[in-house]
């Protein structure tokens, strides 16, 4: 399995250390309390971190209280069942009180001294009433038929739905400039209005979609490191690169990678962490031609010094190490030589003595020794003349090599004849006579091939961790697809094919 160097907890660990020195006091006056423990949780993004416990609880005085001011931004109230009771906000003030009932939080919430979270808690109020009503009209529906009830429900949801969009647009015109706003316009979808008819005659889908792609950021202000603790951000992100946009190819994804980073601070808080999630996710994409997003992401923001407060120095050479290999394996990169021994002269080889050889100074003596012998025998990527070359890495005794390589080879046989084509497989170990055993048994149509001088790197070359690993060349040796399985490769050929014919 291939080691992973990136995590978004490095500059999580960066980022919850940001505190002044003024102190914080925090007051919770609850009526029928029954919780012996409370928590004050923030969230950065995606993950939640316990800022403060209180486990002294008198007659439902709770307090929080420190000597490091919190950092600004959203914080919960969850219980010691881990219960979350409500969101609040810490902005301006560290010093205030905020009581309710716990039997009926939302219509009790009240608190001093902060104008933004009377706000918060109005917007709770009326949303919660809202929910308590539609729920009284589904015990309205017990005796009715099923049609009635749908009918009955549409009607009432119909009529709250735009009775709460009036809600919500007046209530947002009212608190615009304030962090209240930016918390609930995080979790408001922009959708188009007036959607123009398209040509059959219905509303236009593609303005549809593009409306909702270009507004889907609106009013986010990517410069205030709050927003971090929206409840609501990192789903907005996630959703935005893994279903707005179209994933059709990996530049469509870097363009709006650095469009959301030029919008942040560099190496503020957002920046970095938006930094390190978008290296960490597009390090693991699978998908072929995707690794293009992380070289991307190494080359533009972390080799050249803009991720310094992000990853440390043994880890930006690690990056670089892995992005080394992997760009010169991109989608129509250049594939680098390789040079061979064909299973026909591998004794001769064998007997030169480089299975015995202890260091690597005795491999290169004997390589010098032999060369004028060697030279002749060599097999070259370079030297298969073909329109297409399968190039397979793979070892004979690789339990998913045995499965595989049989596979690749049957499936070949389906088109050979109808397109240009030559399999160059490259034997990675050195078990000469149990892979010459091998290939003959399973009649391998293949220039195979192996290494037994270790002249090619080939680990480094083509990133090869695990086997079997099969690369698609064009006739120039340009990377037409990678590491894919064995059952895709006739497929493959045939597409690329019938795309030339056109």
């Amino acid at each position: 399995m291939q080691k992973r160097f990136f995590t978004s907890l490095l500059i999580i660990a960066i980022c919850i250390t940001s505190f002044s020195q003024n102190g914080y006091d925090i007051k919770f006056n609850i009526k029928n309390n029954t919780d012996t423990m409370l928590f004050l949780v923030r969230k950065l993004f995606d993950r939640q971190y316990i800022s403060d416990t209180c486990k002294h609880i008198k007659k439902g005085v709770v307090e929080f209280k420190g000597k490091k001011t919190l950092d600004k931004g959203v914080y919960t109230l969850v219980s010691q069942e881990k219960s979350i009771y409500f969101d609040f906000l810490i902005d301006d003030s560290y010093n205030f009180s905020i009581s309710y009932d716990r039997e009926d939080i939302a219509n009790t919430l009240k608190c001093t001294s902060s104008k933004e979270n009377e706000n918060m808690f109005a917007y709770l109020k009326y949303m919660t009433n809202t929910n308590t009503a539609f729920n009284k009209f589904k015990e309205q529906t017990k005796g009715k038929s099923k049609a009635d009830s749908i009918k009955f429900l549409n009607e009432k949801l119909i009529a709250m739905n735009v009775d709460v969009k009036k809600f919500e647009e007046s209530f947002l015109e009212k608190v615009k400039g304030t962090f209240v706003y930016d918390f609930l316009n995080m979790k408001t979808e922009k959708e188009a209005t007036d959607v123009p008819k398209a040509s059959n005659g219905r509303p236009d889908s593609l303005y549809r979609y593009y409306y909702y792609k270009n507004h889907f950021f609106d009013g986010v202000n990517f410069k205030d490191d709050r927003i971090l603790t929206i409840p609501f951000f990192d789903d907005r992100i996630k959703r935005y690169f893994d279903g707005v946009i179209y994933q059709y190819s990996p530049d469509s994804l870097i363009k709006e990678i650095d469009k959301v980073l030029a919008a942040c601070t560099e190496n503020g808080m957002v920046y970095n962490l938006l930094l390190g999630h978008f290296t960490y996710k597009y390090e693991q994409d699978k998908r072929m031609s995707f690794d293009k997003v992380f070289v991307h992401m190494a080359d533009k923001y972390i080799l050249n010094g803009k991720a310094k407060e992000v990853y440390s120095t043994e880890t930006i050479e690690a990056i670089k190490k892995r992005v080394d290999i992997m760009r010169n394996l991109l989608i129509d990169s250049k594939a680098a030589e390789l040079y061979m021994i064909d299973t026909i002269d591998g004794r001769k080889v064998m007997k030169m003595g480089f299975d015995t050889a202890k260091t690597s100074k005795g491999a290169t003596d004997l390589y010098l020794k032999n060369l004028d012998k060697l030279t002749p025998m060599f097999k070259t990527l370079s030297m298969v003349n073909t329109k297409y070359t399968v190039l397979v890495f793979w070892d004979v005794d690789c339990s998913h090599c045995q499965t595989e390589l049989p596979k690749l080879n049957d499936g070949l046989k389906k088109i050979k004849g109808k397109i240009d084509f030559k399999v160059f497989a490259v034997y990675t170990k050195e078990d000469y006579e149990k892979w010459r055993k091998y290939i003959i048994d399973k009649k391998f149509d293949f220039y195979n091939v192996f290494d037994p001088i270790h002249l090619n790197n080939i680990k480094d070359k083509y990133d090869i961790i695990s086997t079997p690993v099969i690369y698609i060349l064009d006739k120039n040796k340009i990377i037409k697809a990678k590491k894919i399985a064995a059952d895709q490769v006739a497929g493959l050929l045939e597409y690329f094919e019938s795309q030339e014919i056109k």
